[in-house]
């Protein structure tokens, strides 16, 4: 699995080659603002590390995917949902609607989210 895909938007982000509100950085995940929100809060927290899917993660990919979810928490608190509530979101494949094929979860928050989805 390589590092970075040259043709993908979120390799791009992540290298600050492609434009992004990022909202937090550090040397294994970004978080940016989604550019097609569905809630006041929506983020997306995407590894650095290209991995198409949540299928596609190995072994080693553990701390990093753990790393990812610590992260998903502070943006909760920074962002002030982290008491009302959010939804985390991890969609794998098109059918589970997965556009853009680089793992990244989604944070939805600042309005009541309905159950369930889709």
């Amino acid at each position: 699995m390589p590092v970075k895909s040259l043709e993908c938007i979120f390799c791009q982000v992540a290298a600050h080659e492609k434009a992004a509100k990022i909202v937090y950085e550090d040397e294994r995940c970004v978080v940016l603002q989604d550019i097609n929100p569905k809630a006041p809060v929506h983020l997306l927290v995407i590894p650095r590390k290209h991995i198409v899917s949540l299928n596609d993660a190995m072994e080693g990919d553990k701390l990093l995917l753990g790393h990812m979810l610590t992260v998903v928490g502070q943006m909760a608190r920074q962002h002030g949902i982290d008491s009302t509530g959010y939804r985390t979101v991890i969609n794998t494949n098109a059918e589970a609607g997965q556009s853009v094929f680089h793992l990244h979860i989604h944070i939805l928050g600042g309005r009541v989210l309905r159950w369930p989805p889709g």
